[in-house]
Formats: structure tokens, sequence, C-alpha cells
């Protein structure tokens, strides 16, 4: 599968954004889908994550109550709608796919290309 992230930009704290992520191949609805983040200086860390029917879901301490993640497998298309943004949500987003039985924040397969949030204060 190959995926294309978008929906990346410039943002004032307190601001909102969605990341959307296409995907290629018609076995996207198989796949566990996660947000991964890279921030300046910092590891690349697993924000959110989605198993295949939408209704598991995963998020990390720093996102959890402030971000969302949603499918669309007729459209083969994971979000991230990111609300409440702060300068420490600054970074690299990624997405990313792998086949797995339950959510999972490691061993991702495919990755995309990254999009660029960068949220000032």
């Amino acid at each position: 599968v190959q995926l294309q992230a978008s929906g990346g930009g410039l943002v004032q704290a307190g601001g909102s954004l969605r990341l959307s992520c296409a995907a290629s191949g018609r076995t996207f609805s198989r796949y566990i889908m996660g947000w991964f983040r890279q921030a300046p200086g910092k590891e690349r860390e697993c924000v959110a994550a989605i198993n295949w029917s939408g209704d598991n879901t995963y998020y990390s301490d720093s996102v959890k109550g402030r971000f969302t993640i949603s499918r669309d497998n007729a459209k083969n298309t994971v979000y991230l709608q990111m609300n409440s943004l702060k300068p420490e949500d600054t970074g690299i987003y990624y997405c990313a796919g792998r086949i797995a039985a339950r959510i999972t924040t490691t061993n991702y397969d495919y990755w995309g290309q990254g999009t660029l949030v960068t949220v000032s204060s």
C-alpha cells in the first residue's frame, strides 16, 4: 500500500488542523493505521492509531482529548483531527500502516512522506 499524507500547515496555538492520509490499494481496510509525530530533536512517536473497523483507537497521553483519529475505508483515507493545538505539537506527521491482529504502536511496514505541522505561540 502507498500512503500520501496532507493537511499540514502553520497554525496559532489553540487552533485546529485536520490531516488526511490517502492510501492506494484494495486492501486498505485490512490495515491498522497510525499517525506518528517527529518533533525537532525528539524521537518519532505514535500519537494515534486505529483498527481496521474504526471502533478501537489509541492515543498518546500528550494528545488524548485533543486529537481524534478516524478512517473511511470506502475512501481509503485515514484522518487526524487536531484541536487545541499547542506549540509542542509542532513536528512532521507521518501516517503509517501495517496488518496486525490488534492496535499497535510499533513495527509499521508502510509509511507516507510526512506533512509538517507548525504551531506558533
